[in-house]
């Protein structure tokens, strides 16, 4: 594998941010430029920032490009187009699409020879490779994944939506009890409701009704009201001292049987100071994967669950067989 690794970014978002940061921490990395859809002079990055609509021109330049856009609308249309030209990593995260997604992405890649890793980062990403882990070992069992305690970008944009809200926060967060049931063994049937429950700070705008936006924010349909939800007033400079950060995480656990009927747990659990930091450090290792697959000629998509532990790794097999195995 080259020796050094030279990656573009594509979007300068919260991913976009902590990538750039992230390169800095592996000595193989090397960052070439930031491509943005915003006025290039704009941005407050270290690389240098450049128009998406001149990316082509550094085809020759850069190895692997890490797209940081979101999945809802950025990824579905960047990721197979930027294929065709580049080999790429994403973090494309809405479960349901993720076949469709892949077939696109591997199709605009082979057809011209390019390396395309998709999903990665935590969930799917990490959570996804101890799932199907989980499940080949112990194939007499029962999966669950909680999420949080974390950060919803989703439903904080949504109660800052309610009249009166001037700033707010929501967390999911994983229910005790239900935690504990699932690790005693028992393994119950859970609903999404009866594993999590979502905790709001908020800060009203002077006067106003703090009843009515408890009750608005309850009653949302879709994202509150079927669940246990608390909400909770702050002052503002509670807020900006204590709800800055994007922390999330969470936990998968299987628990079933193995031969002679024992009992058996396994877990993985993740907490996170920093959502994005994390996310960003597992798309940049990635890099790493995508190379070593093009030094063996393989083209397409692929996922986590597709590529080697030591793939990842800037160690030799022997050193991993010595240190780690």
């Amino acid at each position: 594998m080259t020796n050094t690794i030279r990656l573009g970014l594509v979007g300068y978002g919260n991913i976009g941010k902590s990538a750039e940061a992230a390169i800095e921490a592996f000595p193989d990395m090397e960052g070439v430029a930031v491509f943005t859809r915003r006025n290039p002079e704009t941005l407050n990055s270290k690389l240098p920032a450049v128009s998406i609509d001149q990316i082509l021109e550094y085809k020759d330049q850069i190895d692997v490009l890490i797209l940081c856009g979101g999945s809802a609308t950025d990824l579905p249309e960047q990721g197979p187009s930027l294929a065709k030209h580049f080999s790429t990593i994403d973090s494309y995260d809405n479960h349901g699409e993720i076949p469709s997604y892949f077939s696109a992405i591997d199709a605009s890649a082979k057809e011209n020879g390019n390396t395309s890793v998709i999903s990665v980062g935590w969930d799917p990403g990490l959570f996804s490779m101890n799932r199907v882990l989980f499940d080949s070992v112990l194939p007499s069992g029962k999966t669950y994944t909680f999420w949080g305690k974390g950060l919803s970008q989703g439903h904080s944009d949504a109660i800052r939506r309610v009249a009166g809200v001037k700033k707010g926060v929501q967390y999911t967060v994983p229910i005790e009890e239900a935690l504990d049931e699932v690790r005693s063994g028992s393994q119950p049937s859970l609903s999404a409701k009866e594993q999590h429950e979502r905790v709001c700070y908020i800060v009203a705008e002077e006067n106003a009704d703090k009843e009515k936006i408890e009750q608005t924010i309850k009653t949302m349909p879709n994202y509150f009201e079927p669940y246990q939800t608390t909400v909770h007033f702050i002052d503002e400079e509670t807020f900006e001292n204590e709800h800055q950060k994007m922390p999330h995480g969470g936990f998968v656990i299987r628990t079933g049987e193995s031969a002679l009927e024992n009992q058996q747990r396994m877990e993985f659990q993740l907490k996170l100071e920093s959502n994005p930091d994390f996310t960003s450090s597992i798309l940049v290792t990635y890099a790493r994967a995508v190379m070593k697959l093009k030094e063996e000629g393989k083209t397409g998509a692929f996922s986590v669950l597709d590529i080697p532990l030591s793939y990842l790794s800037d160690k030799t097999p022997e050193q991993l067989r010595k240190d780690f195995l």
